[in-house]
């Protein structure tokens, strides 16, 4: 898996959670992950009664096998104290979290906050599921005796610090802004370019590009578009990143290409041509199909609604991508 592959499989993993809660006990499922994983973090058993926000943050890793880089713990203060240790750890309360990193919180943060560094122990923890320039989304256990989502701004008040990690020397392939042949697949538009210079350069023609990213006027292109070079699910995938409406081209595009979800390719080839930059995320999957359907981008929104269920984060980009069409 690549590095991007990983980060989306612990988000994965920890979205799976999502509404696990003390009053009717299904969050006890969680303690019994954490309890059964040996050693147990300092020899001590959680309990049900327990808080259980770092319990919550290390079953996630544990259920993702990616122990070896994420510490486990079921206390806040111990838990950055190994992320410390494995070298994975920004002190930097202004720090951009990247999707799987881990935020620890301090609920005392001063006034002056975004100008200070917050030292004093941690009282929470969540993991980082998207980033969106300069806020990001995190999914916490515990949050209201629940596992739920909370919106962050970058150097926002509360935040402690962030564990990091290292997600890359877990990685056995690489991937990203690349085909398989080694080529780009997509291209940031600079002053100066035009269409014959760029198909120039990497091997195409003016009508090839043309068709790929539905241009509407061939001698009108603006600096900063994203272009795609190739017709592929993967090059859709990369230009989605780049605008920030995704966070793992490699994982959407190879789902795309397996067939792991019907239409998936051609939901993320007219999203790519339709999108121009990345908007607040839809509430609702519904919301976000309905976004796409107005859009143009897609055609069988009952295919959708009865299957946004059943793989993995397909709600997520669902709504990402509803959001962005707006």
């Amino acid at each position: 898996m690549t590095e991007n592959q990983l980060r989306q499989k612990i988000v994965d993993t920890a979205v799976a959670w999502l509404g696990c809660k003390e009053s009717d006990g299904s969050h006890k499922q969680i303690i019994d992950v954490y309890n059964a994983h040996k050693p147990l973090a300092r020899g001590y058993k959680v309990k049900y009664t327990d808080a259980w926000c770092s319990t919550y943050a290390s079953a996630v890793a544990i259920k993702a096998g990616l122990t070896d880089i994420i510490p486990t713990e079921c206390g806040c203060e111990k838990h950055i104290e190994l992320f410390k240790k494995l070298g994975a750890w920004k002190e930097n309360d202004a720090y951009t979290p990247k999707m799987g990193d881990y935020i620890f919180y301090n609920w005392d943060d001063g006034a002056n906050y975004a100008n200070t560094d917050l030292t004093a122990s941690a009282d929470h923890v969540g993991i980082v599921t998207k980033v969106s320039g300069n806020t990001f989304t995190v999914i916490e256990g515990n949050k209201s005796n629940a596992v739920g989502y909370r919106t962050m701004k970058v150097n926002g008040k509360y935040i402690r610090g962030f564990g990091t990690p290292d997600y890359a020397s877990e990685a056995t392939e690489t991937g990203g802004g690349t085909s398989e042949a080694g080529g780009p697949t997509i291209y940031t538009v600079k002053a100066g370019d035009t269409l014959s210079k760029i198909a120039n350069t990497y091997g195409t023609t003016v009508d090839a590009l043309v068709e790929i990213n539905a241009i509407q006027n061939k001698n009108l292109i603006r600096v900063g578009q994203v272009l795609m070079l190739q017709d592929t699910t993967q090059a859709a995938a990369d230009k989605l990143e780049a605008l920030g409406v995704i966070n793992s081209p490699d994982y959407w595009a190879q789902a795309a290409e397996a067939g792991k979800v019907q239409y998936l390719d051609i939901l993320l080839k007219k999203a790519a041509q339709t999108i121009t930059k990345a908007g607040a995320r839809a509430d609702t999957p519904q919301e976000g199909v309905a976004a796409l359907v107005a859009a143009g981008v897609i055609n069988t929104p009952e295919y959708w609604l009865a299957n946004y269920d059943t793989f993995p984060s397909l709600d997520l980009l669902l709504q990402a991508l509803g959001g962005a069409v707006k």
